[in-house]
């Protein structure tokens, strides 16, 4: 063999090494990387409180239940998706009412509102059988274990309303649409003539009851039939906006109440006395969110925000504004209580001794008209 035909076979080899050598590289698989660590799963986001509403009559646009339910929605505001609320509205007072409470707690809500008086006793009946449900009833007097209840000063309002009323009257008699002859009512009734007489000693108030929260066409007739007796200024414990629209109808003057129903009946619309349950209501959910709620009374006014007379006519003199603004400061700073003896009732007997101060446990038993209501206080059939 040549050294030429060596030299050949010993490249050739070493070429065959080579190429060996790189087809063995490319098929070799690189490690693969360790796994990442796995990130920590998400905590699962608390289950929304559920919250529910019960009305003893229509949402609507103005009135009562339309009030709270912007309370509702003031709720649904604040906290967003860590509350699921719902209501049912038009619900009679009885046996409906206890029906309609005990569906809502079996659906698992949280904490229930019965926004009426007549829904107390059904709602302690149902709170007996739910023990982890938080039950709230509004206006009333009755607690128990898992059930507290939660007022408004409407009076305070009443007053500021009469003020007004006794300034813009010509015939001296106002008028008043009565729902039931409870506490709550004849409160706002005796309110409403001494905030009048405060300006106007010679008024006095007529009384119609209707016997029911929401029934337009009898709060109508109720309100036609105080017109025909003389009352120029009419106030009522009711829920729609009959009255004022009635008293529109008429040339007389008269005020929204719960919400502002200034747009219903603009030429007699003096003010609307109002009341703003959204505070309430968050903080009564914000008790069960953070494990605080208790057995407990709460009753807010004017100095809570609560109440408040708004949109004042520009009919109604200066003078008359400005003792509405310089008593509605005197409720928010604690100095002026519209229950401010004497208080004497209309057959003459002393209520409230000079000078002395109505407390809650005073105001809870009001069962008479101050001097210069006419009538006498029906039984109550609520």
């Amino acid at each position: 063999m040549t050294d030429f035909s060596k030299r050949k076979l010993i490249t050739t080899a070493l070429a065959g090494v080579v190429v060996s050598a790189a087809l063995v590289g490319c098929g070799k698989k690189e490690e693969a990387p360790a796994p990442a660590a796995a990130a920590p799963a998400a905590a699962p986001a608390p289950a929304p409180t559920k919250a529910a509403w019960v009305y003893v009559g229509p949402v609507g646009d103005a009135g009562w239940s339309f009030a709270h339910d912007l309370g509702r929605k003031a709720v649904e505001a604040h906290f967003g998706d860590q509350v699921q609320t719902t209501f049912v509205e038009n619900v009679p007072e009885g046996a409906d009412a206890e029906r309609v409470i005990r569906d809502l707690a079996q659906q698992g809500n949280d904490i229930i509102f019965a926004t009426s008086f007549g829904f107390m006793e059904p709602m302690l009946r149902v709170a007996a059988d739910f023990p982890n449900v938080k039950f709230e009833h509004a206006t009333g007097y009755k607690t128990a274990p898992n059930m507290r209840i939660y007022d408004a000063s409407f009076y305070q309002d009443t007053y500021m309303a009469g003020v007004i009323a006794g300034t813009m009257t010509k015939t001296n008699t106002l008028g008043f649409v009565g729902s039931f002859p409870i506490p709550e009512v004849l409160r706002n009734i005796n309110s409403f003539t001494l905030g009048a007489q405060s300006v106007n000693p010679k008024i006095k108030t007529k009384v119609v009851w209707v016997n029911t929260w929401f029934d337009p066409p009898k709060e109508s007739d109720a309100a036609q039939s105080l017109i025909n007796q003389g009352a120029d200024v009419l106030l009522q414990n009711t829920d729609s906006t009959a009255v004022l629209q009635t008293a529109e109808k008429n040339g007389k003057f008269a005020f929204g109440w719960d919400s502002d129903m200034s747009a219903f009946a603009p030429k007699a619309h003096l003010a609307s006395a109002i009341v703003d349950w959204g505070p309430y209501y968050i903080k009564a959910i914000e008790d069960v969110k953070n494990g605080t709620w208790k057995t407990e009374r709460t009753v807010w006014g004017v100095k809570e925000g609560t109440n408040d007379l708004i949109k004042i006519a520009d009919v109604v003199p200066e003078d008359a504004k400005k003792r509405v603004e310089e008593i509605k400061a005197g409720l928010k700073d604690g100095s002026f209580e519209p229950f401010t003896g004497p208080v004497v009732d209309n057959t003459g007997k002393e209520r409230l001794a000079k000078d002395a101060k109505a407390d809650r446990e005073w105001k809870d038993k009001v069962d008479f008209f101050v001097k210069g209501v006419e009538g006498k206080v029906p039984a109550a059939g609520k």
